[in-house]
């Protein structure tokens, strides 16, 4: 009997290529060794934020198509690009599920979302624009994602943290930076051992 195929994406906004050579990521390494790791260059068109890198990553197109430009994602063309799970579950009636604390991805915030009509949602907005409470939002996404993925078993999924990003923000790509990381990849590590299950 053949095993089903899920595809799940997990967007761990804000790590530095050399933190992940640095710092002990044991999921994020399996996942490097089953497959690779490798630098991306963004295009020189595309404005280096969130939005904009995010947009390419779930659509598949460039920023002159989308027109996400800013985090800021008003003016987009996600109707015509839409993200990838929205996609699957118009296209293929596959079931899909997007899970992320950061409003624009998933809410009307700020001209959003970019993920358009999955079938199902979680949102976890943080309580403060603080590293603590992204850590904590993080933390609530991950729990309902493993919850998700054991019980309902979408076929594609997509999962973002946001956590190192906001951390390195507010207080640079030190130890804090680092130990955000770290929990993200542990993060990981409980998404993967759902899916798997």
């Amino acid at each position: 009997m053949s095993r089903a195929r899920r595809v799940l994406v997990v967007g761990i906004d804000g790590v530095r290529l050399d933190t992940l050579h640095r710092v002990p990521t044991p999921h994020l390494d399996a996942v490097a060794d089953a497959g690779f790791l490798a630098p991306v260059t963004v295009g020189e068109d595309t404005p280096t934020m969130s939005g904009p890198c995010w947009a390419t990553v779930v659509t598949g197109v460039r920023v002159t198509k989308h027109a996400v430009w800013s985090n800021d994602l008003s003016g987009h063309r996600l109707g015509v690009f839409p993200d990838f799970a929205t996609r699957l579950a118009r296209q293929d009636a596959r079931r899909t599920y997007t899970a992320a604390a950061w409003e624009p991805l998933v809410t009307v915030a700020d001209g959003g979302p970019m993920f358009r009509r999955p079938t199902r949602l979680t949102h976890h907005a943080p309580a403060a624009d603080t590293p603590a409470a992204w850590e904590e939002a993080d933390a609530s996404t991950v729990r309902d994602a493993v919850a998700v993925l054991t019980h309902e078993d979408p076929e594609a999924s997509f999962v973002y943290l946001g956590a190192p990003d906001e951390t390195a923000h507010h207080l640079g790509c030190g130890d804090a930076y680092e130990a955000s990381v770290q929990a993200a990849d542990r993060r990981l590590g409980d998404l993967l051992a759902a899916l798997r299950a």
